[in-house]
């Protein structure tokens, strides 16, 4: 293999390597099926083969209409953009607040640390429940606890009480943080989940960075509750819209060739009614009619809160596999790498009312939160090139490589985002403490936001293409990170009035390269790892559905 990257010694086809020379457009899944039997999309897709493969009954979500899916991933979509700016929202007025609960900074910090603890932990327990019970039931939980923790926090008078609303709404937020990447999957064609991973990006972008920009005028014009009062607003409009017309998207589907023999056994004159009738199938863009196998679910049926088991996979084995694969050295430097940037990231919304309100810069509230326009529009940016990129240089390596794509090619561009989040994480302790204009560590805030959005697409596409059946466990794992990033920020402040902001950011700074470097044992080593993984029969049982 060339470029360093080493040959698995026992499979000669590694799972993530495709030999993209092979030109036939029939997923891996379905080339023991004849072709003519496989379902093809509708209109200008029409040419493509559906992945996966749908059932023929009207209640598989992969056979509802386009604007039903949409709509659905609107609703959540948009809850999980209020979660994403449900955070970070307090911090433009941290000095403020502070006062007002007569605490320091120091403490009000470690509100925000809980909540990021209490977001690790409950990942734990709402993915094994989203597989065992269904997503519908976990949103609805998730957003009844985001509005009664937003109520709470409206109310809250003293330290403790405003502690408990951020923990409990903590308790809420982690559903939003994965579920979403699930019920895309639940819903959507592999050619069609690009585009709607990407709107999902944005809501969070709009949520995260944008939440303390308009915070920051909340707070300096209405008073620091009205941030809790307007979420419990937003996630008052919110829960009836996702008891409404978020149903059910899990879905227990046999595989196709258990729907072909089952297909084949029904009489060749039975019709369904629509075919009789000549009436057009629902599903606008998707799938080819097909004979309808089971009763249209009623919409009232619909809207039901649960519906019953969708694995039988034991819970307890469910919730231990994010702990395994946790472990899977691809997973692990994910972990590594997107937990450090976005934990260091975390870093600047702790102590940016620190910083920005004292001398030089003495900012008023809603300036310190106009300080997010730049993560927002950089973000934005990094988000619009990195998939592009990543995708052009794989095409380009597999290419050079006589048609084989490896995982591996995912991971260069990690190279420019390491050097971009070096100027950030250095450049900001350097110009704030040698006290340069604003818009020094105002642009390096931006540039260490832009390293993490140009790295995700190697961290998730890496993981993705390597671990495809375990992705949902992986992401779990990765976002884990919630409790690295709780101990960070639980003693940042106290650690940079010990040692100052230009020590601290060069400790951040320096662990950023360092797990930015172990991408070249990754590198180096990555297609073995995998060849050893796949070999493993006792792990492979234990990981995949029973």
């Amino acid at each position: 293999m060339p470029w360093g990257i080493l040959e698995d010694n026992y499979m000669d086809i590694v799972p993530g390597t495709i030999v993209l020379a092979d030109q036939s457009d029939v997923p891996e899944q379905y080339r023991n099926i004849s072709r003519h039997l496989l379902k093809h999309g509708t209109g200008k897709h029409s040419h493509i083969i559906l992945a996966p493969q749908p059932s023929d009954s009207p209640n598989d979500p992969l056979n509802w209409p386009t604007w039903r899916k949409d709509i659905i991933l609107l609703i959540v979509g948009l809850s999980a953009g209020v979660v994403g700016a449900y955070g970070p929202m307090i911090s433009p007025g941290m000095v403020e607040i502070a006062a007002a609960l007569n605490v320091t900074v120091n403490t009000l910090s470690q509100a925000t640390a809980w909540v990021i603890l209490l977001i690790g932990i409950s990942l734990f327990i709402f993915n094994p429940l989203a597989k065992k019970i269904g997503r519908r039931p976990v949103y609805i939980m998730s957003s009844i606890i985001m509005l009664s923790g937003s109520i709470w926090g409206s109310f809250a008078k003293d330290y403790d009480s405003f502690l408990g609303s951020r923990m409990w709404s903590g308790l809420g937020m982690a559903p939003y943080e994965v579920l979403v990447q699930c019920t895309i999957a639940d819903l959507y064609y592999v050619h069609e989940r690009a585009t709607r991973i990407a709107l999902w990006n944005m809501f969070l972008l709009c949520g995260i960075s944008g939440g303390a920009l308009i915070a920051g005028y909340i707070i300096e014009d209405q008073g620091w509750q009205w941030t809790f009062i307007w979420c419990a607003i937003i996630f008052g409009i919110l829960l009836p819209l996702v008891i409404l017309f978020v149903p059910e998207t899990a879905y227990r589907r046999h595989n196709y060739e258990q729907q072909l023999a089952a297909r084949s056994t029904t009489r060749p004159d039975e019709k369904s009614d629509s075919e009789k009738k000549g009436a057009p199938s629902e599903q606008e863009d998707t799938v080819e009619s097909a004979a309808v196998t089971e009763r249209k679910e009623s919409y009232l049926r619909s809207l039901r809160l649960w519906d019953g088991i969708y694995t039988d996979t034991p819970l307890w084995k469910i919730f231990l596999r994010p702990l395994v694969v946790f472990f899977y050295p691809g997973v692990l430097w994910g972990f590594l790498l997107y937990g450090i940037t976005l934990s260091w990231i975390v870093v600047f919304s702790v102590v940016n009312a620190v910083i920005f309100t004292a001398p030089p810069y003495n900012f008023s509230v809603s300036e310190t939160g106009l300080i997010s326009l730049s993560p927002f529009i950089l973000t934005f940016i990094g988000e619009i090139v990195s998939g592009p990129l990543n995708d052009w240089i794989c095409l380009s390596l597999a290419k050079k490589n006589h048609g084989i794509y490896e995982p591996e090619f995912r991971l260069p561009p990690i190279i420019v985002s390491c050097l971009i989040g070096v100027v950030g994480f250095f450049g900001f302790g350097a110009t704030v403490h040698y006290q340069t204009h604003w818009t020094g560590p105002v642009l390096c805030f931006g540039l260490a936001n832009m390293s993490l959005a140009l790295s995700n697409a190697s961290v998730f596409g890496y993981i993705i293409d390597s671990h495809k059946e375990l992705s949902e466990e992986a992401f779990v794992a990765v976002n884990a990170r919630n409790l690295l990033t709780f101990g960070l920020t639980y003693f940042v402040n106290d650690w940079l009035a010990r040692d100052g902001v230009l020590a601290v950011f060069n400790v951040l700074g320096a662990v950023f390269v360092a797990v930015n470097l172990l991408t070249i044992p990754l590198w180096v080593f990555g297609k073995r790892f995998r060849g050893y993984i796949a070999r493993n029969e006792a792990l492979h049982r234990f990981m995949h559905e029973d």
